[in-house]
């Protein structure tokens, strides 16, 4: 998805889990969660490089001169690629469903 298809469909303020380093799919997730559960840290950006962040977008995407496509959230500097970021989507409200 380019950053015009993402700005089309959330605005700011959409509620996203963002991952500024690595996907938990990703391999190296993998081994950093071993080295975790083994008790076994190289440094501590081991487990920064893992995180995940529940928040809100706080600027539309954009693409960078190289061509990725970025957006901003809420609480981390600088911008976070599209494929690293899931809209959290919120379930339809109990009213909404016995009224539809």
């Amino acid at each position: 998805m380019n950053a015009e298809q993402w700005n089309a469909l959330h605005p700011i303020g959409t509620p996203v889990v963002a991952y500024p380093g690595v996907r938990p799919e990703d391999p190296l997730a993998a081994a950093v969660r071993k080295r975790q559960a083994d008790g076994r840290f190289l440094e501590e950006a081991d487990a920064d490089l893992c995180r995940a962040l529940t928040i809100v977008t706080r600027t539309p995407a954009w693409t960078l001169g190289h061509g990725d496509p970025v957006v901003s959230v809420e609480g981390y500097p600088g911008g976070i690629h599209l494929t690293h970021i899931d809209v959290i989507v919120e379930a339809p409200s109990e009213v909404a469903v016995s009224r539809g």
